[in-house]
């Protein structure tokens, strides 16, 4: 692509004063980086900076993804419908109105949430009213200036390697101004093409949640003082409302974060991996005496937790808290004789090694599937279309997605703060604190340390700098911080009959690091996993680790 004649295709066709305005006032810098390529669509749909340009998340790229969309359901499905769900983005609404009109255009029934909701009661929603797809509008935990648009396939899973590909075929034969169908919005809501989606389908969700509890009747202490942060996003009205109709009504809710607002003006990077996401959220639990931190991202299907330390509070990570919840869910399924015969837990090759060995001393059979919860949901399809549904007990990610029910097929962020609620309270009622239990866990597994480095690579030449840094990975490595490198596992080829992936997996002496580029955000990540005696020991490993390979950047 020309990036300069398509700029003064966009100026002679956009109409929007908003996006002309940004057209004229672009240095040359600008127009390159806003129109050097097609903004990447994949299995996680499209995800971008908000703006002008094709390489950018504006009306025209939304209205185009969506045509393509269309032209995807109509070749698959005789009499397409589609759900649409939005967050607190900004443009979010706008957009999930310009997709809706597009789909309808084309003569496809969708089925619109009326008001902004988590991503996985999109989920929900495609297999509640069989629907042949569903989009969300959002970019989950990403700085504000970012907004996206996620797939979902009939099976209520985010699309697969193959259905991306194909989508993505019909998308890139489309010129962006003459090929796309409009309506009005207005329009086809009054004609019934376009239906906001009942509140029963709400309710259904909400009982569907509320059904994961493993506590089977036992009694337990839900008087636990609760600081909740939905961090401007879609979490608050579901989250509170699970939380309360269960028993947990002593619920703080930090004001300076409960509005929706796309802005997020009091946690920039509104993610509760990242600590400065949760410091307002700390500074109510000293104000209030909390028991326990929850946050959800704007999203809702990422949930983070700080629990009370003494007199102060510390944070877990996605990897802490997906251990505490596999452990708990397997014994109280075996206490109480509800344990399937066979049990499947279900995480990414990037998660924490220990949860093999509890999943292992359970009796549960561990499948381990490539980044993205995505792939977490197909096996549980492939389960269900086996007749095992009931055998899958709980799935998680380290990156905060948890989720303990076939209900949905995306983690749940709505399931993951009832999950750590009713699993705080289990403990405490009997004397002992998750940090307790935590170091019980260790203590009986041995400690294991795991942690993600990001490294962001910003435009056209960050995007060639990234290729080049995997090619170097991909040449091998001997050794890695002192450490002996074992074995390495290439997922490019297909391995273990997972789709390929462009990611590597290295063992060394006491551990292992995967290495992958992002696919939904310009970024490097590497995930550090150390083996050690203790904690101290384990740090020490891990820093020379990363020390090296930092090198290699």
């Amino acid at each position: 692509m020309d990036y300069n004649t398509e700029y003064r295709r966009w100026l002679n066709n956009v109409k929007e004063a908003d996006l002309v305005n940004e057209l004229e006032i672009m240095t040359e810098t600008e127009v390159e980086d806003a129109f050097y390529r097609d903004l990447a669509f994949g299995t996680g749909g499209l995800r971008g900076t908000i703006g002008v340009g094709t390489n950018r998340m504006n009306v025209y790229v939304v209205a185009k993804a969506s045509q393509g969309l269309s032209n995807y359901l109509h070749a698959h499905y005789s009499n397409p419908s589609i759900i649409v769900g939005y967050d607190s983005r900004i443009k979010s609404d706008e957009f999930a109105k310009v997709a809706a009109s597009v789909f309808a255009a084309n003569g496809i029934k969708v089925y619109l949430w009326s008001e902004l909701l988590p991503v996985p009661m999109v989920s929900y929603a495609i297999r509640e009213l069989k629907a042949s797809a569903g989009i969300m509008i959002t970019a989950s935990h990403n700085p504000s200036k970012y907004n996206g648009y996620k797939v979902y396939g009939a099976d209520g899973c985010q699309i697969t390697t193959e259905a991306a590909a194909e989508i993505l075929s019909e998308i890139d034969i489309l010129d962006i101004f003459k090929d796309i169908c409009h309506s009005s919005f207005d329009e086809k809501l009054s004609e019934g093409q376009i239906e906001f989606i009942d509140k029963a389908v709400f309710d259904s969700y909400i009982n569907a949640v509320k059904k994961q509890s493993v506590l089977f009747d036992e009694q337990i202490d839900r008087n636990i003082a609760i600081v909740y942060s939905p961090l401007n996003g879609t979490g608050l009205k579901p989250v509170t409302r699970v939380l309360e109709e269960t028993g947990f009504t002593n619920i703080t809710v930090v004001e300076e974060q409960r509005k929706p607002d796309g802005n997020f003006p009091t946690c920039p990077y509104p993610n509760p991996e990242v600590r400065e996401a949760m410091n307002l959220g700390l500074e109510y639990c000293n104000r209030v005496g909390a028991d326990l931190l929850l946050a959800t991202d704007p999203d809702c299907d990422r949930c983070g937790i700080a629990v009370r330390d003494g007199d102060d509070y510390k944070l877990l990570t996605g990897n802490e808290v997906g251990l505490l919840l596999l452990d708990f869910i397997c014994a109280q399924r075996i206490k109480h004789n509800a344990m399937p015969n066979n049990p499947v837990l279900i995480k990414t090759i990037v998660t924490m090694d220990l949860a093999e060995k509890i999943a292992e001393h359970y009796g549960v059979q561990t499948i381990n599937v490539l980044t993205g919860f995505k792939f977490i949901g197909e096996v549980i399809g492939r389960l269900e279309q086996e007749g095992r549904e009931k055998d899958y007990i709980c799935g998680f990610e380290e990156s905060y997605g948890y989720l303990t029910g076939s209900y949905v097929r995306d983690k749940d962020a709505v399931n993951a703060a009832f999950m750590i609620c009713e699993m705080y309270s289990y403990y405490k009622t009997r004397g002992i604190s998750l940090l307790e239990k935590l170091a019980e866990i260790y203590d009986s597994y041995g400690y294991c340390l795991n942690t993600l480095h990001s490294y962001e690579f910003d435009g056209s030449a960050g995007m060639k700098k990234m290729a080049e840094i995997m090619n170097r990975f991909h040449q091998g490595l001997d050794s890695i911080g002192g450490k002996k490198v074992i074995s390495v596992e290439d997922y490019s080829l297909g391995l273990n009959g997972l789709p390929k992936s462009d990611v590597l997996k290295f063992y060394f002496e006491d551990g292992s690091i995967v290495v992958r580029p992002s696919g939904t955000e310009p970024k490097l990540k590497m995930y550090v996993s150390v083996t050690a005696k203790d904690k101290l020991d384990a740090q020490l490993i891990e820093q020379s680790v990363v020390t090296e390979l930092e090198k290699l950047l």
